[in-house]
């Protein structure tokens, strides 16, 4: 039961703020959202990341190029621009595209835990797409960017941030930029209200 318990509080996450996001000046409003929501900040690092690392974190198999790649022919059939490569190929070209864009500036990338942690985050960062990011999400009220500007501009969708899709993936995401030891333990004496059954201690 107790190890249950710990497993929703011991989830993690990893958010990554991209260079837009950075440039923009938004890492304290997006840092701000997050922590409202009584989430833990474990980990933080300031870079500029290197291809073999993207090339890590977005991990994709054939099926996502082949996915993506139709968004982009559709797309530039719907804009009468030229198709000059197969799906596949569009596919593929997407990350060289996210590579080039995510290798523009720094980035903070940082890890945040507690119950829930991965979809807590996900409501709060929106739909990948910012044109389709409900209101009051990070996406739908800080950019304006969509997947047809973006394909037809041939560069990677400009949304802010990154964060982890599942807790399997965040798991796997995080050996990728922090070592175990850059992941700091510690308590907040919050975690108590969110947490604790019976609120013990409060009253004296």
């Amino acid at each position: 039961m107790a190890d249950s318990i710990l497993k929703f509080q011991e989830e993690r996450t990893l958010v990554l703020i991209k260079p837009d996001g950075v440039q923009r000046s938004l890492m304290g409003e997006i840092i701000r959202r997050i922590e409202r929501t009584g989430l833990k900040f474990v980990a933080f690092k300031l870079l500029v990341p290197n291809r073999e690392q993207l090339v890590a974190h977005y991990n994709k198999d054939d099926a996502w190029f082949a996915a993506k790649g139709a968004r982009v022919v559709a797309d530039r059939k719907l804009h009468n621009l030229p198709v000059e490569k197969d799906a596949m190929d569009y596919g593929r070209e997407i990350i060289d595209l996210i590579v080039n864009f995510m290798t523009a500036g720094p980035i903070l990338a940082f890890v945040v835990q507690g119950n829930e942690s991965v979809a807590v985050v996900k409501k709060l960062v929106g739909a990948t797409e910012p044109k389709t990011s409900d209101v009051g999400t990070i996406r739908g009220d800080f950019t304006v960017d969509s997947y047809d500007h973006s394909s037809v501009q041939n560069r990677a969708v400009r949304n802010l941030i990154h964060c982890s899709e599942s807790p399997e993936e965040a798991e796997r995401e995080l050996q990728v930029w922090f070592k175990p030891e850059e992941i700091v333990k510690y308590r907040l004496l919050q975690e108590q209200m969110l947490y604790d059954v019976n609120l013990d201690g409060i009253l004296e």
